[in-house]
């Protein structure tokens, strides 16, 4: 009886302390439940808007359709012109993205391999970049694309964007080739290789987290963009997806149901890219902070 008295306590002890952990867990869990809640809501207002008529909208706008009705979308779909829209934003963004991958990565792998002398003034230079808002040339930079004639039309829109996401996408490349090894590069340049085989066939492809870093944040950018493409394509026919929604919301500011839908619809593939691409997100930062 005495062994299993001297016993008791000591058996009890390890319960309570099993206790506040699981106490701590649980309480950061409801916090996150309720982070959750807050930030899906504004999505649960917009879908559910979306796929209400007026009537519904004015009865009770928060709660569930009822019946759904999905006719705002094609109705949205064809008042806001969103076909062209959404063709003009992806060839911009997609043209920028891949010219911003390209470049960005070459220019990463010379800095990140060159930490002496030119190589790191020239980051330091694409550190400058990033830090100087390029609010401060917009005046000159409206002025080159128009002596350029490039006012209204494609090309303009992606030099814009090139140059000004390319210090960012550098900046994400170069911590994240710091921290790979270089035994397998130098290893392809033994064999014979020259240094862009090396970079295409070892180093690119170990480049996936980071580059998937890249296109996301970039194309959140580019595909969000109001101000730029209002003030170099206006009055052109190629609008993005931002100025057609906002002429369109001018538009029907008092039917509720078709702005909701057609913010549905200009929203919707960026969103896609963000699903398929937002594992790489994390690895890629990860990986830079590494190095």
């Amino acid at each position: 009886m005495i062994s299993d008295t001297s016993r008791g306590p000591a058996e009890q002890k390890p319960e309570r302390r099993g206790r506040r952990p699981r106490f701590g867990r649980y309480a950061l869990e409801l916090v996150m439940i309720a982070v959750a809640v807050v930030f899906l809501f504004p999505v649960y207002a917009l879908i559910t808007l979306a796929m209400k008529d007026p009537q519904q909208i004015s009865d009770s706008p928060l709660s569930l359709p009822s019946p759904p009705t999905f006719a705002n979308f094609g109705d949205a779909w064809s008042s806001a012109s969103l076909g062209p829209a959404l063709l003009n934003s992806t060839v911009i963004t997609a043209v920028s993205l891949l010219i911003l991958v390209v470049l960005g990565s070459t220019a990463a792998y010379y800095l990140a391999r060159r930490a002496r002398g030119m190589g790191y003034g020239l980051y330091i230079l694409f550190l400058l970049g990033i830090v100087l808002p390029f609010q401060l040339g917009m005046i000159p930079l409206y002025k080159l694309v128009d002596d350029l004639g490039w006012l209204g039309t494609y090309q303009g829109m992606v030099l814009f964007y090139t140059g000004i996401q390319l210090p960012f996408t550098v900046f994400l490349y170069t911590g994240f080739i710091r921290a790979l090894p270089q035994d397998y590069a130098q290893a392809a340049l033994i064999d014979g290789c020259t240094h862009r085989q090396a970079f295409t066939r070892i180093v690119f492809p170990l480049l996936r987290p980071i580059t998937g870093t890249v296109i996301i944040l970039n194309a959140v950018f580019i595909w969000n963009d109001f101000f730029t493409p209002l003030l170099y394509l206006g009055g052109s026919g190629k609008e993005t997806v931002p100025v057609g929604v906002f002429a369109f919301v001018g538009q029907y500011v008092s039917d509720y149901g078709l702005v909701f839908a057609g913010l549905v619809l200009a929203a919707l593939p960026i969103l896609v890219v963000f699903v398929v691409l937002q594992r790489y997100v994390i690895k890629g930062f990860a990986g830079g902070l590494k190095g």
